[in-house]
Order: structure tokens, then C-alpha cells, then sequence
């Protein structure tokens, strides 16, 4: 089981006890995600604390023992009583909510749970494969090459698409950019009247797995070159994509085709990341990243081009990791705006 190897991890890192805060940690173990606050304490006796607000849904879903959390201090003083030793405790952890709850304790931060989320099991990527389709099939109802209105009038229906094919809530805001705003990577949707081009980054949820899609609509022959670059920098990419290679690695490739055309200082982040509980997670692949790809990781590969206050190209794509990458996403990589 998930939680046994999750056990004997922690007792090989010296910890007696994992004490766990952050929602989609709770979710991968237990296989409930809460709505409120909820600590999950991972001994050789698992036992999750949770809200009223949860605790029916709580005991319906979760595979570890459910106790209600009452208050801080009860639970401060549970905690003293039963656990010695040293206790893990998330990276994310902030110093408020440490000096709260684990000042009598021997603290030690880790990733352990990050580190075994990173490789998906067959029902995770079957979750992600659904969050995948929602996010298409939802965008060309949606259409957007041929839509007429304002960024935030196609960001509002593509997300009403997405909730109506199941997708419960979208894992982030949808960036809807076109014209000059284009070049602005993680720009909010606007009033403004499409123009082009037009970039569009979304995703659906779909039990908890997300998706993370970007597809950049174009008009004129400057947009298209730009855009052939990104495809050219991304399927080399994809190409070189194995277990054991660096993240590092397939960064360097596609920041070096972008700068063999010129446009290396216009490429302002990294490649890609992993995507499962979360749209960002382990693993980056950046420059300055030093883990190495896996089976059963799922990354995006996701190059861009920004010219500030004219133009902005981006593609994104979802890989899973096999024996080589394969790709999950299926939208076509190049379309043309035509709203008039």
C-alpha cells in the first residue's frame, strides 16, 4: 500500500512520525482531499484530524483511522503525549503554523510525500488522461479560432464547458491573452476584443487530477514563424524525453534550438513541470533543476516566445513517461484566428 511505503520511507530518513498539512498530500494518502483545515499525523498508526465541516465525507473516504478536530490545544496536547522522536514536516510548512503546533517538537523538513507523487500509478494517469479530455473536447466546443467577443467573454465559456463536462472546478485561472497582451505569459483575461494572436492556457480537474494545456491561435506569417520555432524546440524535446535523463537536460535543448533562431532572451521561463494533484509539481524541468525524468511522470513541455508589447507565443503539451515520452494531449499544435 501507498502509505506503507510512505512509512518505511520516513523510518530510512531517521523520522518517527510525518506530520502532514498540505491538501493534496492528505488526498494522495488518504484519498480525501479536505475543504478546511485537516492534519494528517503518519506514525505506524495513521490517524487524519478533521473539521465538522469534512468529517462526514471525511470517514466516507479516507483508508486511514478519522478523529474531529476540536482545537489547537487538544491537539497540541495529543500530540506531546503520544509522539517522540523526531517528526517530518512539509517544506510548504510556514513559520506561523510551526511555532503553533511543533515547538515542542524535533522538527525535520522534507518532500517525502512530493517525491512519491511525481510517479503516477495506472489509476492516477487514467484520472489526468480524463482531465485532459475535458479540457479539449471543452475547448473545441468552445471554438475559439472562430469566436467573437472579449477575452474574458471566451474564458468565461470555456470554463462553463469545461464544469459542464464534469471538470468540478478549473485547477487555476484561465489565461486568455491576444493581441500585444500576448506577451505577457500569465496574464489575467481582459475586457479587450480578441485580437490576434491569441493565447489560451487552461486545464480541467477531474477527482482531484488536473490538466495544463496552452494553444496559441495565429493570423499573419510572422506569428507562424514564431510558432514553428516553438513546435521545432518542443518536439525535439519530446524526442529526447527517457527515464533517467536529466530535467535540466530538456530544458537546455529547447532553450538552445529557441536561441539558435534568435529568440533565447524571449524565452522567460522554464520548459515545463509535472502535473498531477496539482498543475505545478515535481518535477521542474528547468535549467537549475537537478532530478532526473522517470516512468510514470507526467510533464508538460511547454516553450514561449514573448515579444514585449507585440507578440506572445506559447504551445503546451502534457507527456507521460514511459520507456520514451509519450503524449497525452491532442488538440493540433497550429491554428488560425478567423473571428471576422
Amino acid at each position: 500500500m501507498k502509505i506503507d511505503r510512505i512509512i518505511e520511507e520516513m523510518h530510512q530518513s531517521g523520522l518517527e512520525s510525518l506530520f502532514v498539512l498540505k491538501s493534496e498530500n492528505i488526498a494522495y494518502i488518504t484519498g480525501f482531499k479536505p475543504s478546511s483545515t485537516a492534519v494528517l499525523i503518519i506514525t505506524n498508526e495513521p490517524l487524519l484530524f478533521s473539521t465538522k465541516l469534512d468529517i462526514e465525507a471525511a470517514k466516507s473516504q479516507s483508508c486511514v483511522p478519522v478523529e474531529e478536530f476540536k482545537s489547537l490545544e487538544k491537539l497540541k496536547k495529543k500530540f506531546k503525549d503520544n509522539l517522540k522522536g523526531k517528526m517530518g514536516i512539509e517544506n510548504s510548512m510556514t513559520v506561523k503554523t510551526h511555532a503553533k503546533i511543533c515547538e515542542d517538537f524535533k522538527t525535520v523538513p522534507n518532500d517525502i510525500v512530493e517525491r512519491f507523487r511525481m510517479s503516477k500509478s495506472k489509476s492516477e494517469i487514467k484520472k489526468i488522461k480524463e482531465a485532459i479530455k475535458i479540457a479539449e473536447d471543452s475547448f473545441k466546443k468552445t471554438d475559439p479560432s472562430h469566436f467573437s467577443g472579449s477575452e474574458d467573454e471566451l474564458a468565461a465559456k470555456l470554463e462553463y464547458n469545461m464544469r459542464k463536462a464534469g471538470s468540478v472546478q478549473t485547477p487555476f485561472e484561465t489565461i486568455v491573452a491576444s493581441g500585444p497582451r500576448s506577451s505577457l505569459p500569465h496574464a489575467s483575461s481582459s475586457s479587450q476584443k480578441l485580437e490576434n494572436p491569441l493565447i489560451i492556457d487552461w486545464g480541467a480537474s477531474y477527482q482531484n487530477y488536473v490538466s495544463d494545456i496552452t494553444r496559441s491561435i495565429i493570423k499573419n506569417k510572422k506569428e507562424e514563424e514564431i510558432l514553428s520555432i516553438l513546435l521545432d524546440a518542443q518536439k525535439e524535446a519530446i524526442k529526447i524525453i527517457k527515464p533517467g535523463i536529466k530535467a535540466s537536460h530538456v530544458d537546455n535543448v529547447v532553450r538552445g534550438i529557441i536561441e539558435e533562431y534568435g529568440y533565447g532572451k524571449y524565452f522567460l521561463h522554464s520548459t515545463g513541470h509535472g502535473v498531477g494533484l496539482e498543475v505545478h509539481e515535481k518535477p521542474s524541468l528547468s535549467a537549475q533543476s537537478d532530478e532526473k525524468l522517470e516512468k510514470g511522470m507526467v510533464v508538460t513541455i511547454e516553450p514561449g516566445i514573448y515579444l514585449e508589447g507585440r507578440i506572445g507565443l506559447r504551445v503546451e503539451d502534457m507527456i507521460l513517461i514511459k520507456n520514451r515520452a509519450k503524449i497525452l494531449t491532442n488538440l493540433p499544435r497550429k491554428s488560425f484566428f478567423n473571428n471576422e
